[in-house]
């Protein structure tokens, strides 16, 4: 274990910066009503006449590959290089329990008597000694944070559980903690762990508090009835203000589709369409948000649910258990595309049938280590009971945190898209500044501003409200500045 250690703490200092956001699709996600392969369709309807959505409303992505209706941001982030979908993911013999099933994709392991998480065997490579020392001068941070009011068991350790639960990072309340002493009992040292982790928790959530309030949110996207839209920007607020926390654990339920999967007249809605909808939406929310922090770059996201629906529907509009199913990557470092052939499917209902898995969910979580944490691929075999094949998943884009900050420098209009006003936020060196709204053909087409601004940073009110819907460049003119800022108004 020294031996892991000492060359896990030897990753470059860019992959100290790094943050993974996971997205838990909870009861089992139907890939074949999220994901659609084009080129099965036929068969498609054969398998699934009273619940398949016609292919002239679906989103394509690729001449073989489309999206559900709904999900029109992540088509957009799709198109834009932000988003990358893994197909036919799952693990040998798959189990369609849904604890059971859970429980493999939370430990990274086939084996019922691993009780660790995939994540909480990393950490504890790399931070020994956890709970007791931490938190400490070098990792004053939780390492993972739950949102929500249970931690996650993907983050569980040898000796505790290194998430720590977060339903708002506005409001940590402080659990009571009275002096206590280890007497060399079995429960002096039992007290002395409780202790441990009191003021473990409260140390945290005074750092989260902290971090949340220091921290932003420049997106106008987020629906503030969506509560994935929420979390994920509590999330962006956390780390703008400066929490170094690696992995953020979200958790969105209903995908127990067995019934009422879609609207019997209408069947691009339904249930499952209001979930892939949320879903779409405040990722691209999100995605939007970290663009306008400066922050994409920092950040990368996975979606991922227990198994698969089967291929074939059932009487009630619904899907049973299956197997495998796509899960999705997002951020601005993902290697865009489609990885992994379509699923085929059969012209024939064979009864219970589900999409065979062709790519092994531990590959992926094995790839997202060696990628983004930067994790030497030794280290990384030996949290895993299986021998490891990599995916080219994503790229090493990352920045640190002093390029971070060279980034929150540049020019920047926010909201961006925005429905009516804007701020421009830009350095000024104390001059005499003009700005212009210029459209796409390079016409100025109003003066926004005219005079002398002070040294330093400076957020202007822009009239942009009654400007018609399309693309648009703030010109920021000086004596030693000329500057295009896009955006766009919608």
């Amino acid at each position: 274990m020294q031996a892991i250690s000492k060359e896990l703490f030897e990753y470059s200092k860019n992959a100290e910066d790094r943050v993974l956001v996971l997205i838990r699709m909870n009861g089992g996600n139907d890939g074949l009503n999220m994901v659609f392969p084009i080129d099965q369709y036929a068969n498609l309807m054969v398998q699934r006449p009273n619940i398949l959505i016609p292919q002239n409303q679906l989103l394509n992505l690729t001449s073989d590959v489309a999206l559900h209706p709904k999900m029109t941001g992540m088509q957009d982030m799709f198109n834009n290089g932000k988003l990358s979908i893994i197909q036919n993911v799952g693990y040998p013999e798959a189990n369609r329990s849904h604890f059971r099933s859970m429980d493999i994709w939370t430990t990274g392991a086939l084996d019922i008597n691993q009780t660790s998480g995939w994540l909480g065997r990393y950490f504890d490579s790399t931070y020994p000694n956890f709970p007791a020392d931490y938190p400490n001068v070098n990792f004053p941070d939780p390492f993972a944070i739950s949102m929500g009011s249970e931690v996650s068991s993907t983050c569980q350790g040898l000796m505790g559980n290194f998430s720590h639960a977060v339903n708002d990072p506005f409001n940590t309340s402080n659990l009571l903690l009275t002096s206590v002493t280890n007497d060399g009992t079995y429960y002096g040292s039992h007290i002395e762990y409780i202790s441990t982790l009191i003021n473990q928790t409260n140390e945290y959530g005074t750092a989260i508090s902290s971090s949340a309030n220091a921290g932003n949110s420049l997106s106008n996207l987020y629906d503030p009835l969506n509560p994935l839209a929420v979390q994920l920007k509590y999330i962006a607020q956390m780390i703008s203000g400066g929490l170094k926390t690696k992995v953020y654990i979200v958790n969105i339920g209903g995908f127990d589709t067995h019934d009422s999967q879609v609207d019997q007249n209408s069947l691009a809605d339904g249930s499952h369409a209001l979930l892939l909808e949320m879903i779409s939406d405040a990722v691209a929310a999100f995605q939007n948000d970290l663009q306008l922090l400066g922050l994409e770059e920092r950040v990368a996201g996975m979606t991922f649910s227990e198994f698969g629906r089967q291929i074939a529907s059932n009487g009630s509009y619904g899907t049973d258990h299956g197997d495998a199913a796509p899960i999705m990557l997002f951020g601005n470092c993902v290697n865009t595309g489609i990885i992994g052939p379509n699923p085929t499917i059969d012209n024939q209902i064979n009864e219970q049938a589900g999409v065979p898995m062709q790519i092994d969910f531990r590959n992926v979580y094995a790839s997202i280590l060696r990628d983004w944490f930067e994790v030497p691929e030794p280290s990384i075999q030996s949290l895993f009971e299986q021998n490891i094949t990599y995916l080219d998943v994503l790229s090493g884009c990352s920045v640190g945190l002093a390029e971070q900050e060279a980034q929150k420098q540049k020019p920047l209009a926010y909201p961006n898209p925005t429905p009516s006003n804007t701020t421009l936020r830009f350095q000024s060196k104390g001059e005499h500044y003009q700005i212009f709204i210029v459209d796409q053909l390079g016409k100025a087409i109003a003066q926004a501003f005219d005079g002398q601004l002070s040294t330093g940073k400076q957020e202007l009110a822009m009239e942009t409200s009654k400007l018609p819907a399309g693309h648009y460049y703030f010109l920021i003119t000086s004596t030693n500045m000329r500057e295009l800022v896009a955006f766009q108004k919608v």
